[in-house]
């Protein structure tokens, strides 16, 4: 089973982020898959069902996070956009990312996790930076993105942390902290968590 269709509280993880990004007024989605994408297309179809309109975007080959993003441009137009890993689990409002961007992406972190101890990013007064001397955030796996940060990027696989760290050098990646409920689903153990916030959920 692709991870985005790994049920939680008896829904798949991708269902509460469509869900999510439906109440925060988004409706247009374009998914990206690779490994057994074709199940994701399957269960989803148009997206009718949650009032929004998906389309897709196989990979064939993984290009991993950045080339997979790049691969999907097309689709997503000239304006930023917002993405959303499909293997977290999140009870973040979406409506926060409908503002305008400041510059080429804006990361939504988070604290870090006990399997990612060390962070990823810095947050200092809205910017994010790459500076291993501050304390660090963990990227969440949601950010809004301009087409421009992909600007001379070509068809192959590559990861989105480069372009990122380039853009943040150049001060254009604005942040914020997420201090809700937020569990990267990669293993039985971290899928159980979710499961349990779910049964306690207010």
């Amino acid at each position: 089973t692709p991870k985005p269709l790994v049920r939680a509280g008896g829904v798949p993880l991708i269902e509460y982020h469509l869900r999510a990004i439906k109440a925060a007024g988004v409706e247009d989605v374009v998914i990206n898959h690779a490994w057994l994408g074709q199940q994701i297309e399957d269960h989803l179809g148009d997206g009718r069902l949650w009032g929004l309109n998906i389309r897709y975007s196989p990979e064939g080959e993984p290009l991993e996070t950045g080339g997979g993003i790049f691969r999907a441009l097309p689709l997503l137009g000239d304006e930023p956009f917002i993405v959303v890993n499909g293997d977290i689990w999140v009870d973040f409002d979406f409506s926060s990312l409908t503002k305008p961007l400041k510059g080429l992406a804006h990361l939504v972190l988070v604290d870090n996790p006990p399997h990612h101890p060390a962070g990823d990013f810095a947050l200092v007064d809205g910017q994010v930076h790459d500076d291993a001397a501050r304390p660090r955030l963990t990227y969440s796996g949601i950010a809004v993105l301009h087409p421009q940060l992909f600007a001379g990027c070509s068809g192959d696989a590559f990861k989105l942390a480069p372009l990122l760290r380039d853009a943040m050098a150049k001060g254009l990646v604005t942040g914020e902290r997420f201090a809700g409920r937020w569990v990267d689903v990669g293993t039985h153990e971290r899928l159980a968590e979710v499961e349990q916030m779910l049964a306690v959920k207010p």
